[in-house]
């Protein structure tokens, strides 16, 4: 199984490609140097295979490449947070 991770800015969000076919998304509104997180979903076939789980790495580990902040206010991305500690630092200060 292949996978891909790459960022649709056209439609402002991160997708994972699996074998060539659109598995999931994770949607963002850009704010400046910040992406605000709000939907995470994946496709029926694909769930419950850890699909979710490496789309969010993979944006992540996008999102420090890049030098921005993310306002993680999707539940799934939040939560991917909270289990990985290491990805703390990306989150942005809530005003």
């Amino acid at each position: 199984m292949s996978t891909l991770i790459e960022d649709n800015p056209a439609k402002n969000r991160f997708e994972i490609l699996v074998d060539d076919a659109l598995a999931g998304f994770t949607a963002y509104v850009p704010r400046g140097e910040v992406l605000v997180f709000t939907h995470t979903e994946v496709d029926p076939g694909f769930q419950g295979k850890g699909v979710a789980s490496a789309l969010i790495k993979g944006t992540l580990d996008e999102i420090r490449t890049r030098g921005v902040r993310l306002v993680p206010q999707c539940p799934f991305v939040a939560a991917y947070i909270d289990k990985h500690p290491e990805y703390a630092d990306l989150v942005a200060e809530q005003p």
